[in-house]
C-alpha cells in the first residue's frame, strides 16, 4: 500500500496477518514481532482476549511506529472513520510501541473535558500512564509537569485552548519539542475551518508541527470529515513534511445499528410533550439532546411533571461544574437515570458502549454535527433508536450559527487599531473599553486573528506581531456557502426525500453510502413502539407545569462605566427588587402564544394575563411584598406591556401608569455601557411613585439595562421598592 495514495479503503474484521508492510516515501516499513506483541498486549487489554488490530489500524501504527530515515519526517497519518471503528486503539497501541522503543510520550490535543477522562482511564487500561492539563484540575499541573519531565509519563493529553496559553507553550511544550514520541490530534475535523465547529485554537496544532522534532510523527483523528474537510487536514499535515503525501485511512461510516427516525410538524411545547410521553418505552438509556441551556432545565422540569421520580433524568450543560459533569456522566455509564438531557457539551469523546437511544428536541444546522451525536447510540448494541423532532424555528438558530464565526472585516480593523494605538499588551477588558466590543466577540476575533499570525497572546495580554491581516471575502463566502448547503441538507433530511442514513453519509461523501432499510424512510414507519402523536393531556399538563415556574429575575448590582460614565455598585437605595420572567427565549410553553399576544390576539393576551396573576399571587406569598402601582414600561413597538399592566391594575384593583420611553433602535452586539448610555438617553421622567412600591411590567429585554435605569430612576423618584415583571426574556 503506498503511502502516496490519499486514501486507503477500509477492511472489514480482525485481521491474522502478523506483518504488515507499507511504503512510506522511499521505504517499506513493517512492525517487527516485539512491537506487534506490545500491540496485541494493548488491544486484548482494552477490547478483551483474543482481539487484535484491523487491517487498517495496523496500517497506521505501523506507518506512526516506524523510524524514518535520515531525511523524512515522521509519518502523517489521517483516519477517518465511523464511531465505534477504534480510531483510540490506533494512538494507544503507537504509543506503547514507541514508549517501548525508548521514545518519548505521546501529546494528544483533545476537545472536551470528558473524552480527556475517558481517555486517561483508557490509557490506564491499556498499561499507559496518562494525565493531563486542563481548567478542571489546576491544583495538579506542577506536579503532572514534573512526572512528564521525568519521563514517567507516556501520555499528556490538552485542550486546544491550553495551546494558546504562553505559559503552558513555554513550560511544557518547549520542554516536548525535542522529544515527543507521537503527536495526536483528536477529532481533527475542528482543524478545518470547513468543519461543522471550527474552533480557532485548534489551529494552534499548526504551531505545534512546527515546533516538534521533525521526525515526530503525527495522527489525526475524526469520525466526521466529508472530502472537503478530509483534503484541508490532510494539506495541513503535509506542509513540511518529507516522508510523502498524508496517509488517509477512510472507511464507510454508516451504523447499522442505528434506527433513524424523523418526527416534524409538532408545535414547540408538543416537542418538549413527545419527550416525556415517548421517554420510557425508549431502549435502554440514552441521551436527549436540546438547543439551549434554558431548554435542559425545563425539559428535565416537564418530564419530571408527567413521570415524578419514577423516570430519573437529569440536565446536563457547559453551566455546570466539572464533577458534577462527572457525576452525571457516571450515572448515565450506570443505567442510574434513564436519560440525560443535555446541550452539545455532551458530544465528543463520550463513551456508552450500550447508549440505546439518542433524540434531538431541535436539529442541529449540520448533517455532520448530527452524525457525529447520534453516533454516540448503539456502538455496542444491535439496534439503538435516533429520534429528531424538529421545527421551523430551527432556521432561525442555523442562520445564527451560519455567521457566527465569520469576522466582520470593519470590527476586526478597528480592533487592531485599538491595539496598535495602545502601544502595549492590551487584556480583553481593556479592549472592551476600547472598541465597545462584547468581550465574547472580542475573545473570538482575537484568536482568529492569533490563527493568521496577525496577533499573539503573551503573558501580559494581547499584541500585534506586525503582519498584516486583510479580510479574505471569497473564502469566507464559501465558508458560509458551505454552512447553508449543509443546512438545506438538514431540510431534506427532515421532510424524509431518501433513505435517512443514505443522506446522512452522503453528506459525508462517503462512497459506499446505500439505503439502510431500518429508518423511518425506508420503513414507511417510526421505530416500534413510538408514536407519531401526542396525548392531549400529556401537552396540557407539561404547558400548565412550566407556565407556573416563572423565573426568578435577578437585579444587575453593578454601573457599568465606560460609555455610561457611572461605573462601581449600584447604591441599595437605587436597586430593583429581585424580579420575575413570565417567558425565557424561545420557552417551548409560550412562543406561539407570544407572537399571536404581540398581534393583539384576545385569547392569548388572556392567557398571559392569567399567568402574569399566577405569577404575582405567588410572588407575594413568597416575599410579602405588595405592589401598590403598577407602572408598565414599553421598550419595543407593541403594546404588550401597557396591556398586562392594565389587566393586572383591574384585577388587583390598584393605580398605576407608564414609564416613558423614546423608542428607538437600541444598539445590537454592544458592551453593557453602550447600551446603559443608549436607555439613559430614552428614558423619560418617572410618575408620580413617591412613598409607593411599584411593579414595573416590561414587555421584552435581554441585557436588564433599561430595568435597571428604570428601577433606578423611580427610587429616586421616591417608590420603597421597584418589582420588574418581564414578559419576555429574549436572551
Amino acid at each position: 500500500m503506498s503511502g502516496c495514495a490519499r486514501v486507503v479503503t477500509h477492511v472489514d474484521g480482525l485481521t491474522s496477518v502478523s506483518v504488515v508492510a507499507i511504503t512510506l516515501g522511499r521505504m517499506t516499513a513493517t512492525l517487527a514481532p516485539d512491537q506487534l506483541t506490545v500491540a496485541n498486549r494493548v488491544i486484548t487489554s482494552l477490547a478483551g482476549e483474543g482481539a487484535r488490530l484491523r487491517e487498517d489500524q495496523l496500517r497506521a501504527v505501523t506507518a506512526l511506529a516506524t523510524t524514518p530515515d535520515a531525511s523524512s519526517t515522521g509519518a502523517r497519518v489521517l483516519v477517518v472513520q465511523a464511531t465505534g471503528w477504534g480510531k483510540s486503539a490506533v494512538y494507544w497501541s503507537a504509543t506503547a510501541i514507541i514508549r517501548a522503543g525508548g521514545g518519548g510520550p505521546t501529546l494528544i490535543v483533545s476537545p472536551l473535558l470528558s473524552l480527556m477522562r475517558d481517555q486517561v482511564a483508557a490509557a490506564g487500561r491499556g498499561g499507559l500512564s496518562a494525565a493531563t492539563l486542563n481548567s478542571s484540575n489546576v491544583d495538579e499541573w506542577s506536579a503532572i509537569e514534573a512526572q512528564l519531565r521525568a519521563g514517567d509519563l507516556d501520555v499528556l493529553l490538552v485542550s486546544p485552548e491550553r495551546l494558546a496559553n504562553p505559559g503552558f507553550g513555554r513550560r511544557v511544550l518547549d520542554a516536548l519539542a525535542g522529544s515527543l514520541g507521537l503527536l495526536v490530534i483528536d477529532e481533527a475535523h475542528a482543524v478545518s475551518d470547513w468543519g461543522h465547529d471550527f474552533r480557532p485554537d485548534y489551529r494552534r496544532v499548526a504551531d505545534v508541527l512546527r515546533t516538534v522534532n521533525p521526525t515526530t510523527p503525527v495522527l489525526a483523528t475524526t469520525a466526521t470529515a466529508n472530502a472537503r474537510v478530509t483534503e484541508d487536514v490532510a494539506a495541513q499535515l503535509d506542509a513540511g513534511s518529507t516522508s510523502g503525501p498524508t496517509l488517509v485511512l477512510r472507511g464507510p461510516l454508516a451504523r447499522k445499528s442505528l434506527h433513524l427516525n424523523v418526527l416534524d410538524g409538532l408545535s414547540p411545547v408538543q416537542r418538549y410533550a413527545w419527550v416525556a410521553q415517548s421517554l420510557h418505552q425508549l431502549p435502554g438509556s440514552g441521551i436527549v439532546y436540546v438547543l439551549t441551556v434554558a431548554d435542559a432545565d425545563r425539559l428535565v422540569e416537564a418530564i419530571r411533571a408527567v413521570h415524578g421520580d419514577a423516570l430519573p433524568v437529569a440536565a446536563y450543560t457547559g453551566q455546570l461544574d466539572a464533577d458534577r459533569r462527572h457525576e452525571l456522566e457516571d450515572a448515565l455509564l450506570r443505567n442510574e437515570v434513564k436519560a440525560l438531557v443535555a446541550t452539545s457539551a455532551l458530544g465528543m469523546g463520550y463513551d456508552k458502549p450500550d447508549l440505546g437511544f439518542v433524540v434531538h428536541v431541535g436539529s442541529p444546522p449540520s448533517p455532520v454535527s448530527y452524525y457525529q451525536q447520534v453516533g454516540r447510540a448503539g456502538r455496542a448494541l444491535d439496534d439503538a433508536v435516533v429520534m429528531l423532532l424538529a421545527s421551523q424555528t430551527d432556521d432561525r438558530i442555523w442562520d445564527h450559527f451560519a455567521t457566527a464565526t465569520i469576522p466582520d472585516p470593519d470590527k476586526m480593523r478597528d480592533l487592531l487599531a485599538a491595539l496598535e494605538d495602545a502601544g502595549e499588551p492590551q487584556s480583553v477588558v481593556q479592549l472592551e473599553a476600547a472598541t465597545r466590543f462584547r468581550r465574547t466577540r472580542i475573545e473570538l476575533m482575537l484568536k482568529q486573528l492569533a490563527v493568521d499570525g496577525v496577533t499573539d497572546r503573551t503573558p501580559d495580554g494581547w499584541v500585534v506581531t506586525g503582519t498584516p491581516w486583510s479580510y479574505d471575502a471569497e473564502h469566507y463566502d464559501g465558508v458560509l456557502a458551505v454552512r447553508r448547503r449543509e443546512a438545506d441538507i438538514m431540510r431534506s433530511y427532515i421532510a424524509g426525500r431518501t433513505c435517512l442514513m443514505r443522506l446522512l453519509t452522503e453528506s459525508l461523501d462517503d462512497p459506499q453510502a446505500a439505503d439502510c432499510g431500518r429508518c423511518s424512510v425506508c420503513r414507511g414507519t417510526l421505530s416500534e413502539g413510538l408514536s407519531g402523536t401526542v396525548d392531549d393531556e400529556v401537552v396540557r399538563t407539561v404547558t400548565s407545569t412550566l407556565r407556573r415556574s416563572a423565573q426568578t429575575l435577578e437585579p444587575r448590582k453593578m454601573w457599568p462605566g465606560g460609555d455610561f460614565g457611572r461605573r462601581g455598585r449600584i447604591p441599595a437605595d437605587l436597586l430593583a427588587a429581585p424580579g420575575r420572567v413570565l417567558a425565557h427565549a424561545d420557552a417551548p410553553e409560550w412562543v406561539e402564544v407570544l407572537a399571536a399576544a404581540r398581534n393583539g390576539d384576545e385569547r392569548a393576551l388572556a392567557e398571559l394575563g392569567d399567568a402574569a396573576v399566577a405569577t404575582l399571587s405567588a410572588w407575594v406569598r413568597e416575599t410579602g411584598v405588595r405592589a401598590d402601582l403598577i407602572v408598565s414600561l414599553r421598550l419595543t413597538g407593541t403594546t404588550l406591556a401597557e396591556t398586562l399592566a392594565e389587566h393586572l391594575r383591574a384585577v388587583g384593583k390598584r393605580d398605576g401608569g407608564t414609564f416613558p420611553v423614546r423608542i428607538g433602535d437600541p444598539p445590537a452586539d454592544a458592551t453593557g455601557a453602550v447600551e446603559a448610555a443608549y436607555w439613559r438617553d430614552h428614558l423619560g421622567d418617572p410618575p408620580e411613585v413617591s412613598g409607593r412600591n411599584v411593579m414595573l411590567v416590561v414587555d421584552a429585554n435581554g441585557s436588564g439595562w433599561p430595568i435597571t435605569l428604570a428601577a433606578a430612576a423611580l427610587r429616586e423618584a421616591g417608590a420603597t421598592a421597584v418589582l420588574p415583571l418581564l414578559i419576555h426574556r429574549t436572551v
